[in-house]
């Protein structure tokens, strides 16, 4: 069992994610917005730092938020810029969840 969990993964200790939480524009559902810092952010141009740009639907949503997040050459988040929507909390989504679900 051991080597099947080895070879497919098995949900390691290690999270090589990170999360923002993202409203779209005149939208009251907020989406989890996972961000893979492995995968996700490409080298810029100048070699000096990492980019990502993501576009964010809410399910009940016709509008977009576009998110574009700048790393370090470490892959820390060093600036987060939104277009059509708005960073709300971790507490905001789990509110809102909390109530989607009562």
């Amino acid at each position: 069992m051991n080597f099947l969990k080895n070879l497919f993964g098995g949900g390691g200790p290690t999270d090589r994610s990170d999360y923002l939480y993202i409203r779209p524009k005149m939208c009251q559902e907020i989406v989890k917005l996972r961000i893979d810092m492995m995968n996700g952010p490409s080298l810029t141009d100048d070699g000096n730092g990492f980019y990502m740009r993501k576009l964010v639907s809410a399910t009940r949503c016709p509008f977009q938020a576009e998110v574009e997040l700048y790393f370090d050459k470490n892959k820390r988040m060093t600036e987060k810029q939104i277009t059509n929507g708005e960073f709300v909390t971790e507490a905001e989504y789990q509110a809102q969840q909390e109530e989607a679900h009562a």
